[in-house]
């Protein structure tokens, strides 16, 4: 079954055409969407699953973040975007160091922390999964206007999981900066994360 993004390319243009309308400073320099101070800076509480301990926005805070929401059963929006970050990070070994990839399952259900974190470890190393309760998640969502939605199969344990597919890249004190749609390339991120890392002021 493949997977729709509720989030798609028309819906995300009209968001960024939006964004323009009502005063998004279109700096050219950055390949992704300029959102800065459109959006709360980073704030949550979950179960980072490497340690099964809790964690929040704080403990990301001096470290570029990258934020997606997802499944373990994601038939092929979450592989193929956590592989293009995992490239992403296999080619600037510097980034490594600097960028925290944040995965949050949408699949309470179904991803168990260990579930998650056997999932997690198959990207990159700073590839971390977080856990959350109901609420915790609901809050987040809501936060970044993330939506999800399951879809019903054909028993109990088989079904699917509609989700925003954008990802969220926060800057070091936790502001979010840009938006990514879903088959975004791995040069645009590269690009986008080193002018981050830069640690000036572009916006």
């Amino acid at each position: 079954m493949t997977e729709t993004p509720l989030w798609s390319r028309r819906s995300f243009c009209a968001l960024v055409i939006g964004a323009v309308v009502s005063g998004c400073k279109g700096n050219f320099k950055w390949r992704l969407v300029d959102v800065d101070r459109m959006y709360p800076d980073l704030d949550f509480q979950m179960i980072d699953v490497r340690t099964g301990r809790p964690v929040s926005a704080q403990n990301y805070r001096g470290k570029l973040v990258v934020l997606f929401f997802g499944y373990t059963f994601c038939p092929e929006i979450c592989p193929t975007t956590l592989l293009t970050l995992t490239s992403v990070m296999d080619k600037q070994t510097a980034l490594k160091d600097e960028v925290n990839v944040l995965f949050v399952s949408v699949d309470l259900k179904r991803d168990t922390q260990a579930v998650l974190k056997q999932y997690v470890e198959s990207f990159a190393p700073n590839v971390t999964g977080l856990s959350a309760s109901e609420n915790e998640l609901a809050a987040l969502a809501r936060r970044y206007r993330v939506a999800y939605t399951v879809n019903p199969g054909t028993s109990a344990d088989d079904y699917t999981v509609d989700h925003t597919a954008t990802v969220f890249l926060f800057d070091r004190d936790g502001r979010l900066r840009l938006l990514a749609p879903y088959g975004t390339s791995d040069e645009d991120f590269d690009h986008d994360l080193e002018l981050l890392a830069q640690g000036d002021d572009l916006g």
